[in-house]
């Protein structure tokens, strides 16, 4: 299957989950059902809904692919494909009638991301690329930042759900903040990561995140151009993503890495 074929398996995915988890955020209505590696690690119904409806949409259409989902876990395929999905990033936001959330879908192969997918039913802002295509929002091509100049940047992060990391996290916030413009923190990864490929941000990192999480965002920040590099687990902190405009690359690696 083509890059392009996959794309649109891709895109139909992420609309599809994204108009069943509209439906239930508009309704108000929606409840935790668990927390999961800490109290504030939430699943909702909804969670569960959206994959759902995508696993059994990949079962039809693409039964010999594996698939690597957060509330579900992986299941091996034959064809040596795998889409990652996040059937709703920012489950915490999702719960608090927030509307910062979003559908997450990739397509990897031993290389990587070969498609990827982000879809925002509250904005109606549909974020694709693939490895050998341009990255686009709603169809239209996509540019990052070129800023240069650390202190005009803007940063987005995200913390963990552990506690104690989260204090570890305080310092590096710390030692950041009075070094560039300003920072944000609004709950999705996958989001933080699109707005950074557009040039909304200048700058995204986070520790803990996982597969799902960043599967899309990251093809969709290299098609822009921007650095993306792995965070190393230290001390108090686990592994992470840094992406960022190539300029600000090794000066924000030093202080976040």
């Amino acid at each position: 299957m083509s890059q392009a074929e996959l794309l649109e398996i891709a895109v139909g995915l992420a609309r599809d989950a994204g108009a069943l988890l509209l439906e239930r955020f508009q309704g108000g209505h929606e409840r935790a059902l668990a927390s999961k590696s800490t109290p504030t690690d939430l699943v909702s119904e909804a969670d569960l809904a959206s994959e759902r409806l995508i696993r059994e949409t990949l079962a039809r259409l693409c039964p010999a692919d594996g698939i690597l989902g957060e509330e579900g876990g992986g299941t091996q395929g034959s064809s040596g494909l795998t889409w990652v999905v996040d059937p709703l990033d920012g489950t915490v936001n999702f719960l608090f009638s927030i509307p910062q959330w979003c559908v997450s879908v990739a397509v990897a192969d031993e290389y990587g991301s070969l498609v990827g997918t982000i879809y925002d039913p509250c904005r109606g802002e549909l974020f694709v690329a693939t490895r050998d295509g341009d990255p686009l929002l709603n169809g239209a091509p996509i540019a990052a930042s070129d800023r240069t100049e650390l202190s005009s940047a803007m940063v987005a992060t995200g913390f963990a759900y552990d506690a104690s990391v989260r204090a570890a996290q305080a310092e590096v916030f710390a030692g950041l903040l009075p070094r560039v413009r300003d920072i944000r923190r609004f709950g999705s990864a996958a989001l933080d990561l699109a707005w950074t490929a557009c040039g909304r941000y200048d700058a995204y990192f986070e520790r803990t995140v996982k597969p799902w999480d960043i599967a899309a965002g990251t093809l969709i920040c290299e098609r822009t151009g921007l650095t993306v590099q792995e965070l190393p687990e230290r001390e108090g902190l686990p592994p992470g993503v840094l992406a960022t405009v190539p300029a600000l690359a090794a000066e924000l690696f030093e202080l976040v890495g």
